[in-house]
């Protein structure tokens, strides 16, 4: 990935939250999954505030779950949660005509599971084109080599690993403006 493309904008990024759901939430270890869903929430509050297209998914719902409550929480206000059951949210019509219609060139990737869904996803995105930021923060697996292997994948296969702040920051630009103390007060 070319420095140029290291650089996020929010007319050109969207936001794709996947699978973060109660089963597969219960399975993952307390504490990383406790960090990693405060994580998801300041990044769906910061895409609310920065005006950023927001697509969510749950893979088999009836047998994983709904979102869970502190994620379901903070989406936006009219943002669809789309049902699905291929790993990749490619793979689904619906989220990919989702994802499509945002018009945004820049995705930002975090969920659950690092190695799974969310590394199939990535590296459709990557395969098709868009530029793709992963915020590690807000990704898990049950065990932190899948975490890890899945991480390697996404990069090998074209995205950029960063955090929740970085992307935030990123996306903001420059300080002195409400949004900026709005993402500031998030990040705290």
């Amino acid at each position: 990935m070319t420095e140029s493309k290291l650089k996020l904008d929010c007319a050109s990024s969207a936001l794709l939250v996947i699978d973060v759901q109660e089963r597969l939430a219960a399975a993952m270890p307390a504490p990383s999954m406790d960090r990693v869903a405060r994580a998801t929430a300041t990044l769906l509050r910061g895409a609310s505030v920065l005006g950023v297209p927001v697509v969510v998914t749950e893979q088999y719902p009836r047998g994983l779950g709904p979102t869970i409550p502190s994620v379901r929480e903070a989406i936006p206000v009219g943002v669809r949660v789309f049902e699905k059951s291929t790993f990749s949210c490619w793979g689904t019509p619906e989220v990919r005509t989702a994802i499509e219609s945002a018009a945004r060139r820049q995705i930002v990737v975090c969920g659950m599971e690092s190695h799974v869904c969310v590394f199939q996803t990535v590296r459709d995105l990557c395969a098709e084109g868009w530029s793709v930021f992963v915020a590690t923060d807000a990704v898990l697996s049950r065990t932190e080599e899948n975490r890890a292997i899945g991480f390697g994948l996404m990069r090998a296969a074209g995205a950029a690993l960063t955090s929740v702040e970085a992307v935030l920051f990123d996306l903001l630009g420059a300080a002195g403006t409400p949004s900026f103390k709005a993402i500031s007060a998030l990040v705290k």
